[in-house]
């Protein structure tokens, strides 16, 4: 019998994964049950994501600058990919602020619903204030000075420094383009061959997805502070999913007048990591699974998925 396509069986996963965490937290001992047991077989599907994410972009990154054997494309490309990226995120802050103005999530929560969302996320909500403060008081040319690595080896090491390892490899493989094609060649096909491990692995871990995904939502559940603040984002669950299809038709449109590709095709060949993404809210985990979807199953070219996603990843 031929098994369901890996984006059911993820959909499958993410179900019951809700249905079991609730389930859990019906009686006395299920919430230690599932942090104990379940939870841990989601953090580490997570971390293996994680794991292979800067070898994937170092990895086919160098290699794909290399392969383009003129510097010209390279510039190109870029200014192509900024361009679309700075329209599509206008569009996207455009719509969210449509939605929020529209529907207004918040108002339906309740005062001491609120006050519990407050003390459950104030923590996060305070780190992130202070990366802001930290970067506002920082100088005009700080981002410039953050994208060039001091150590390399740290930056790998560190998910959050995903733009120095992108300047590293586009680095390193306008090196390889501008030396002998004799001297360069050891080199590209160590990549190459280095590649082709690193999407085996990425082969081998999706097949623990469903699986994965099942633990991290039940672990979501059951963590969540209380099933009636769980129902009272209810609201704000429905405007975010009206503003990601309103979305998804834009990338539609724009699929439909520019690659002449179907959005259906589009929609089901990146299906597993766009469920993936829903799953772990996290760019870094995603994004060894968009690359491989999009180059075995979208029919992109190498050089220009390894170079537009992860920067897409850290946007």
């Amino acid at each position: 019998m031929k098994k369901p396509p890996l984006h059911l069986r993820i959909m499958l996963g993410m179900v019951l994964g809700v249905l079991c965490g609730i389930a859990f937290t019906q009686f006395e001992g299920g919430v230690q049950l599932v942090s104990d047991w379940i939870k841990p077989f989601g953090t580490i599907f997570i971390n293996a994501l994680k794991l292979i994410a800067m070898p994937l972009i170092l990895g086919s990154l160098i290699k794909g600058v290399s392969d383009l054997k003129d510097i010209s494309k390279l510039s190109l490309m870029g200014g192509r990919t900024i361009g679309i990226y700075i329209v599509t995120t206008v569009l996207a802050v455009s719509i969210g602020l449509l939605m929020v103005n529209t529907f207004r999530p918040g108002t339906s929560i309740a005062e001491e619903t609120r006050e519990e969302l407050v003390a459950a996320y104030s923590s996060d909500a305070a780190e992130k204030q202070a990366v802001a403060k930290k970067q506002k008081e920082a100088g005009p040319l700080q981002a410039l000075v953050d994208l060039v690595p001091d150590n390399i080896f740290k930056a790998t090491t560190e998910n959050g420094n995903m733009l120095q390892v992108i300047f590293f490899a586009l680095f390193f493989g306008i090196g390889l383009i501008l030396i002998p094609p004799e001297k360069a060649k050891p080199v590209k096909d160590f990549f190459d061959a280095f590649n082709e491990v690193i999407l085996k692995l990425i082969d081998l871990i999706m097949m623990a997805a469903p699986y994965g995904v099942f633990a991290l939502l039940a672990a979501l559940v059951v963590e969540s502070p209380s099933l009636d603040l769980f129902r009272a984002l209810g609201m704000y669950a429905i405007t975010l999913l009206i503003g990601l299809a309103l979305m998804i038709g834009v990338y539609s449109l724009l699929l439909r007048l520019y690659v002449k590709i179907k959005p259906s095709k589009f929609l089901q060949g990146i299906a597993p990591a766009q469920l993936l993404a829903f799953s772990t809210s996290s760019s870094a985990a995603t994004l060894p699974v968009t690359m491989e979807r999009v180059e075995e199953h979208l029919g992109v070219d190498e050089e220009v998925a390894s170079f537009v996603l992860p920067i897409g990843a850290t946007i």
